[in-house]
């Protein structure tokens, strides 16, 4: 049984070596911009598939940053006009609610954007925190610092295994 996510990644990998040079960043962004793959993933996939490791992470982190401020913009204004319309209809919460709310009384939204992405991608962090109301400048500003933190040390690694393998 083959695995869809593992399948993915090699579909990009493969893109990226099959691409004219020009075009190699601009595959490396739209896989940042992929849940799961986010921006040290993509960096992982150019720098495998023959990108110098410092144009895969920024074309990784510029995907990644792309996606996740599409995605904040549209949580923000989800959340204006629920809010305006006197807001949605009470439910109970959902386990993974509950997880969510207690892991940002206790670390706050840079402590959930910095460690975010060990749990859940970029993109469903940054929608969470904007939909509790946090304004969409502070959740870009740490997203982003999250997104250029875990980029670097990924392709860090990466490039460091790929130096003592050679």
């Amino acid at each position: 049984m083959t695995n869809p996510f593992a399948d993915l990644i090699l579909g990009f990998q493969d893109l990226v070596a099959r691409m004219p040079d020009i075009l190699q960043p601009v595959i490396v962004a739209l896989a940042g911009a992929v849940p799961f793959i986010e921006g040290e993933g993509a960096a992982g996939i150019g720098i495998i598939g023959g990108i110098h490791p410092v144009v895969a992470a920024l074309a990784g982190a510029i995907g990644n940053f792309v996606c996740v401020a599409v995605v904040v913009l549209v949580a923000a204004r989800v959340r204006t006009a629920v809010t305006k319309r006197g807001g949605a209809p009470e439910k109970p919460k959902s386990a993974r609610s509950e997880k969510f709310q207690k892991a940002y009384h206790r670390y706050g939204t840079p402590g959930v954007s910095l460690l975010g992405p060990l749990l859940l991608p970029t993109q469903f962090t940054a929608a969470a925190l904007t939909a509790t109301g946090v304004p969409p400048r502070t959740v870009l500003l740490w997203q982003g610092a999250a997104i250029v933190m875990w980029t670097t040390i990924i392709t860090l690694f990466i490039t460091g295994v790929l130096y003592v393998a050679a």
